[in-house]
């Protein structure tokens, strides 16, 4: 049996309506959320809904496409979804065996040509960066000035091994932030550049900044 196309799907919307949102999982095993800030400009918070306000970042595994999805989470937040939020995938390239035993015993036999990996175009990246906590204004401001829209911010913890912080010279038991910034493909390469300059491993922010690639974009504005 082939395999299926698994992808992550990230839906950042705002707080408010992340129980509209969560209600269409419905009975789907592998969703994730977390409370995050977005930090996009104001000049494309209505297109987005990605402005300085709390922010549910929600994570969910898909098999194939997604749009069926995302068109259900429009249509629950019918006349709200006006700057509501985003939604866009990850391809995944490998998945524990147990996860994928349960997306292969779901798939009908109508089904299997449709979860085959498809040959799309990139023209998006998602930029991570994971840095001490309190610098995440100036990294924005920086991203910015090369590029970049807006991006959410996530409270996080390190948690890896004393001999791992030793060899990389990383507090990685301190707060963290986590950022995430959605990006044209030609503007990755120069935001990446001006961020790991002065917030990269040897900078105070001691940031771990990589970048993956989004196979798919969708707005969660019912007019797009």
């Amino acid at each position: 049996m082939q395999k299926p196309f698994l992808k992550l799907l990230f839906f950042i919307i705002d707080w408010d309506k992340a129980k509209a949102v969560s209600d269409v999982f419905g009975e789907r095993r592998f969703v994730f959320m977390n409370k995050g800030l977005g930090t996009a400009s104001s000049e494309i918070l209505d297109l987005l809904g990605l402005g300085n306000s709390d922010k549910a970042v929600i994570l969910c595994l898909e098999e194939g496409k997604s749009t069926e999805l995302v068109d259900a989470v429009r249509a629950k937040l019918g006349a709200r979804s006006a700057g509501a939020g985003i939604a866009f995938t990850i391809p995944l390239s490998g998945i524990n065996a147990p996860v994928m035993n349960l997306f292969l015993e779901s798939i009908t036999v109508e089904e299997k040509d449709e979860t085959m990996e498809e040959k799309v175009e990139i023209k998006n990246d998602l930029i991570m960066a994971i840095l001490n906590h309190g610098y995440s204004d100036d990294f924005m401001a920086t991203a910015r000035s090369v590029g970049a829209r807006g991006g959410t911010v996530i409270n996080a913890r390190g948690i890896s091994q004393q001999k791992v912080k030793k060899f990389l010279g990383i507090s990685v038991q301190d707060e963290k932030e986590i950022i995430i910034i959605l990006a044209d493909r030609e503007k990755k390469v120069p935001i990446m550049q001006a961020v790991s300059g002065a917030f990269g491993a040897s900078s105070k922010a001691e940031g771990i900044i990589f970048s993956l690639p989004v196979d798919q974009v969708m707005s969660l504005n019912q007019q797009f």
